[in-house]
C-alpha cells in the first residue's frame, strides 16, 4: 500500500500521506506527477540540506531507543552502522503537487488498456496460485491482481530506496517524525525476524515496500508466508505477495460473494448530500430517488445496502458501492484509487 499513498501509492497502510503504498490512505484526489502535470506557477521552496553531524547525533540516540524496543544488537549493527541520510527523501516529502487531476483524468491514466491486458495475462498465468489464495482468504482473484496492478504495476515499480535509510531520514527530518519513527522501529523488527536483509529491503521514498507497497507496520500486521518457506517476502515471492494482499482485505471484512459496486446513472437534480459511500441505503431508496444502471436499466437489488460514490460530483461518473469498496478505502483513502481498483478488477475478469 503506497503511503497511501499515495506517498507513492502503499500496499497497506495506516497513515495520512500522499505516498505510494500497498495501502497509503489519502483523503484527497491524487495529484499529477511532475512528469505529467502542467508546470507549477510557483515552485516549492528547496528543502534545506541535511546536517550530517546532527543526523549522526540523532542516530546514536535512536540506536538506544531501538534497543529499548527489543531490537537485537546484531540487527541494530547490521541495519544502522552505515546509514547515511538521503537528501532526496526529504525533497520528495516536501515537493508540492503541481496539478490536481479530475477523477476522469486519473482513471484514464490508471485503468489503461495495457494494464487491463497485462492483468488478464497474469491472472491466467497465476490462476492456480490465485485460486489457492482465494480459497484461503475469501477474496476473488481479480481484486488481488487489480490491487497489485494499481500499487506497483504488477511488481514493476516498487521503488529503489533503501528503506532503513529512507525511514531514518524521515524520522530525523520529517514534519511527521513520530510516524516515521514508529515505521523505522517496525522495519527493524522485520529484519530481526529475518524476513529480509537490510540490503534487499527496498521501497518508496516513504518506506512503502515490495510489490504490494506495505509500510513496515502494515507488513507486521498483514504480510503472510503463503509459500511456506519461513519468510514473508513481498518483494520477490508471488505467493506471499498475493497472500498478503488477500489477508489485508480479509482482515478488514472483505465479502467474497460480493463485487465492489457498479456504474449508475444519476437523475437530474439529485441532492449532492446523498453522495456518500459511508452512508449505505437500500436499493429501494436509490430507486425512489431515480437512480438507474448506467445503461438505463432498473437497479437490481443485491440484498445489501449500497453507498454512492461520485468523485467529480453529480455531473461525473457515479457508482453504487458495497462494503467491499470501504475495505479498499482502508487500503488507500482515495475514492479515485478505490473505484479504479474496482473497475480494473472488473475488466481483468472480463466485465
Amino acid at each position: 500500500m503506497r503511503l497511501m499513498a499515495r506517498l507513492g501509492s502503499i500496499c497497506v497502510a495506516a497513515v495520512l500521506l500522499p505516498l505510494g503504498a500497498c495501502t497509503s490512505p489519502q483523503t484527497t484526489a491524487p495529484a499529477a506527477s511532475a512528469s505529467t502535470a502542467a508546470p507549477a506557477a510557483t515552485p516549492a521552496p528547496a528543502t534545506p540540506p541535511i546536517n550530517v553531524a546532527s543526523f549522526d547525533t540523532w542516530l546514536a540516540g535512536f540506536r538506544s531507543e531501538a534497543a529499548a524496543a527489543g531490537i537485537s544488537p546484531a540487527t541494530i549493527q547490521a541495519a544502522l552502522s552505515k546509514v547515511q541520510p538521503i537528501q532526496d527523501v526529504l525533497d520528495q516529502e516536501n515537493k508540492q503537487p503541481e496539478v490536481k487531476l479530475t477523477y476522469a483524468q486519473y482513471l484514464t491514466r490508471t485503468v489503461t488498456d495495457q494494464r487491463v491486458a497485462q492483468g488478464r495475462k497474469l491472472l491466467a498465468q497465476y490462476r492456480p496460485l490465485l485460486d489457492k489464495v482465494s480459497a484461503a482468504y475469501g477474496v476473488q482473484p481479480q481484486y488481488i491482481v487489480a490491487l497489485w496492478g494499481v500499487e506497483s504495476d504488477y511488481g514493476r515499480v516498487t521503488g529503489g530506496y533503501p528503506v532503513i535509510a529512507a525511514l531514518a531520514t524521515l524520522a530525523y527530518g520529517s514534519q511527521r517524525k513520530d510516524m516515521f519513527h514508529t515505521e523505522l522501529i517496525a522495519a527493524l523488527k522485520i529484519l530481526d525476524e529475518h524476513d529480509i536483509t537490510p540490503e534487499a529491503m527496498t521501497g518508496s521514498w516513504a518506506g512503502a515496500m515490495g510489490q504490494c507497497q506495505f509500510l513496515p507496520s502494515s507488513f507486521l500486521h498483514y504480510a503472510v508466508d503463503f509459500s511456506g518457506n519461513g519468510r514473508r517476502d513481498i518483494w520477490t515471492d508471488q505467493a506471499d505477495v498475493f497472500g498478503s494482499i488477500a489477508n489485508y482485505l480479509r482482515n478488514y471484512g472483505w465479502l467474497g460473494n460480493q463485487s465492489w459496486g457498479w456504474a449508475v446513472r444519476l437523475p437530474p437534480g439529485i441532492n449532492e448530500n446523498m453522495i456518500s459511500w459511508k452512508t449505505p441505503r437500500p436499493v429501494a431508496e436509490w430507486r425512489q430517488m431515480g437512480l438507474r444502471n448506467a445503461d438505463g436499466s432498473a437497479l437490481v437489488d443485491p440484498g445489501l445496502p449500497l453507498g454512492l460514490v461520485a468523485s467529480d460530483g453529480v455531473t461525473g461518473p457515479a457508482y453504487l458501492v458495497t462494503s467491499n469498496f470501504g475495505v479498499v478505502m482502508k487500503w488507500n483513502r482515495s475514492t479515485y484509487f478505490a473505484t479504479s481498483v474496482g473497475l480494473l478488477a472488473d475488466r481483468i475478469a472480463g466485465g
